[in-house]
């Protein structure tokens, strides 16, 4: 593991690498608006994915690194990403853009412009709690590149059976919240659910090509 600053313009952010031996492909991934990379998901990855061919990079948004305790505007997240692009293409191999939350949203939102080969969205926000008419789908429906949802059945941020139809894949994380977390009544732990989604994502990127 290492990591690296990289000055944005919206100003410095931080990337956090778990490398694979020998990489076919990078995934850059974010957090979303109220947490960081010690995300259970975003963990799980970085333990799984470098041996199978896939180097992980954590990225920490500049208003994180600052110590804010408030992400920045939509518009804020996207320089910020925009400005770690060229440190997590440095390897030479594709990149996958993912994010959870917020980060998923970025990642949709610029995966044309960066030429991203793939977009990770996990619990995409696909809408506020309670207010579905407030809908995100075009920023989702928009990515423009091969996209798979990773989705909590129980995320309030819009469950899996209000997804529109689209040219995305969506993995559903059975009795799921937003942050993936399992309820003690759950059938299953919640190891075997992250092991789920770990082996989910695999079979996605495989099928990448």
């Amino acid at each position: 593991m290492s990591t690296e600053i990289v000055p944005t313009d919206a100003g410095d952010a931080r990337v956090t690498w778990h490398q694979a031996e020998k990489a076919r492909l990078v995934l850059a991934v974010s957090h979303g608006a109220g947490g960081g990379i010690e995300a259970r998901d975003l963990r799980a990855l970085a333990a799984v994915l470098p041996g199978h061919g896939v180097s992980v990079a954590l990225v920490e948004q500049p208003w994180r690194v600052a110590g804010k305790k408030v992400a920045t505007a939509p518009k804020t997240l996207d320089v910020g990403w925009r400005g770690i692009w060229p440190a997590v293409a440095a390897p030479g191999v594709p990149v996958i853009s993912g994010g959870r939350s917020a980060g998923a949203r970025v990642a949709c939102r610029t995966a044309v412009e960066l030429g991203a080969h793939a977009v990770l969205a996990l619990s995409f926000p696909l809408h506020p709690p309670g207010r579905p008419e407030k809908s995100r789908a075009d920023e989702l429906l928009g990515a423009g590149a091969p996209t798979l949802v990773v989705q909590g059945a129980n995320d309030p941020f819009g469950r899996p059976d209000e997804f529109p139809e689209g040219a995305y894949e969506l993995l559903e994380v059975p009795y799921g919240d937003h942050g993936l977390a399992l309820p003690k009544r759950a059938a299953t732990t919640q190891e075997e659910a992250l092991e789920a989604v770990t082996a989910g994502v695999v079979r996605w990127i495989t099928s990448l090509g």
